[in-house]
Formats: structure tokens, sequence, C-alpha cells
């Protein structure tokens, strides 16, 4: 097992196969880096060098209890790509995983990437009358509370929101080890996700960014995609078709070969 130690004393692990042009896979909210799976196969059939990232208190890294901010979570992300010595890399990130990503930019910009791919994660969760993409139901009146039993079902889009993860624990062959929504340092994560709006860093980032999208999301609609394209020329969107919010589980190949297709 592969693991660093970061600036403030928490150990995170890593995977790190293959050789080639450097993708760094971030997984959303409780989601350990094995969720990558079929897309870190992928990568590597078409010769990438793939680094599965998993998050504090997210898979087999430490169960920190402080640093559970999305800035924090941006510095681990700096640290990793400085203990490999990772220049030129794509970043790729499902849901909070891309939030992750616009948190890394902020703070340190984008001097050692080529690209970057967030994976059906609007960019300002809360709606309100600038932005009407956020979460289905989150306004800034009831932010405080919303996400007070973990995530809500919102009726929206494709109906079974965990279908996909059955391809994913067949595949590899146990469960894998997802973090509790409950543990009170997740819940204080997923509230300051809640909060946040990075629209002004996805206008400023200067390498290639990929929207690739759920037509049929459970959580957001999927203009957020378009909405940002139109901030920055080097944004282009993808959007998949019979699917929902963990679209690389949904529709496995076709998100591969999204994901394959702007990183080649």
């Amino acid at each position: 097992m592969a693991t660093f130690t970061t600036t403030d004393g928490v150990e995170l692990h890593h995977t790190d196969d293959g050789d080639g042009p450097v993708a760094v896979l971030i997984a959303g909210f409780c989601a350990p880096a094995a969720s990558w799976e079929f897309q870190r196969q992928a990568l590597l059939a078409e010769g990438h060098r793939v680094i599965g990232f998993d998050r504090r208190y997210h898979g087999e890294s430490a169960k920190a209890s402080f640093g559970q901010r999305l800035a924090r979570h941006g510095k681990d992300l700096r640290e990793l790509l400085e203990h490999l010595d990772l220049r030129d890399v794509a970043l790729v990130g499902s849901s909070m995983g891309g939030s992750t990503i616009w948190a890394y930019c902020d703070l340190y910009g984008t001097d050692r990437l080529r690209s970057i791919v967030t994976i059906d994660q609007t960019p300002k969760m809360i709606n309100d009358d600038t932005w009407p993409y956020g979460f289905y139901g989150l306004t800034r009146e009831n932010a405080g509370t919303f996400f007070d039993k973990g995530i809500p079902d919102t009726g929206r889009g494709k109906a079974d929101r965990l279908a996909g993860f059955a391809k994913l624990i067949e595949l590899l062959g146990e469960d894998p080890p997802f973090a509790d929504p409950g543990d009170p340092p997740m819940r204080a994560l997923l509230q300051d996700h809640a909060t946040q709006d990075w629209r002004d860093v996805v206008a400023r980032i200067s390498v290639p960014a990929l929207f690739l999208t759920a037509r049929d999301s459970q959580l957001w609609p999927c203009e957020h995609a378009f909405a940002m394209a139109e901030t920055n020329p080097l944004v282009s969107v993808t959007i998949l078709e019979d699917c929902g919010h963990a679209l690389h589980l949904d529709q496995v190949d076709a998100a591969s070969a999204a994901l394959l297709g702007f990183l080649t």
C-alpha cells in the first residue's frame, strides 16, 4: 500500500500503476479510489499512468477528524502531486472529487496540470436568483440543515441513484470501503461542500477542462455544464444519456470512452 503523510500529519493512501501520461483519479463523497476500477483499467489499457487518490477519511486513508473542508482536500491533492513529483497531470474528479480539483486550482493554479475532467459536479450547490443549476431544493435559507440526514432523495432524474454500484462490486469481488456519511467529520465536509461557489475558478482556468455530465442526474440539472462553458472557451461539455449521477458506473463504456477521447 502506497502512502504519504501530509503537512498536518495525516497518512493518505494512493495507488500508482502503469506508465505514460499521468491521470489522477479523485472519487466523490464517501467513495474510495477503488470506485474508479472500470476507468482505471481502461486508462491503463491505453497507456496511461493512473494514480488513484483516497482523500482523508476516504478509502484506505487515515480517518482524520480534522481538515474536513475542501480547501484542505485541495492542499492534500497538491501535496500528493509534490510527493510523487508529478507534472503535466490530468486531474479527473467525480462529484465532490471535482470540487476538490476546483479547490486545488483556486489555491495553486494549473502549473502542474495538463487538463481537467469533472464528472457530474455543479460548481455551485446553492440555488439562487443567479444560479438555478444547484442541488435540487437547496437554498441559502435551508442550507444549514438540508444535509442533516445525509444526501436527500430529490425525486428527480434516474430512479435508482446506486444502481451502477452493483457492477463495481461484481468487478472487485467485494464491497469497496465507502465512508459512513453519518460520521461527524463527513457531515462537516458535506456542509462545507454545499456552501462553495467555484464559478469564478472555472472561468479562470488555463488548461482544457471537460464537464462530463449525466442527462438524468438525481442531484442537479445538466445545464450547469453549459453555463460554465459560456464563461471559458477552454471548457467543453459532454452529456451522457440514460444515466444518473454516478455516470461512470451507470454507463461504464460510454463514460470511459468520453474520458479517453478527451485525455488523448
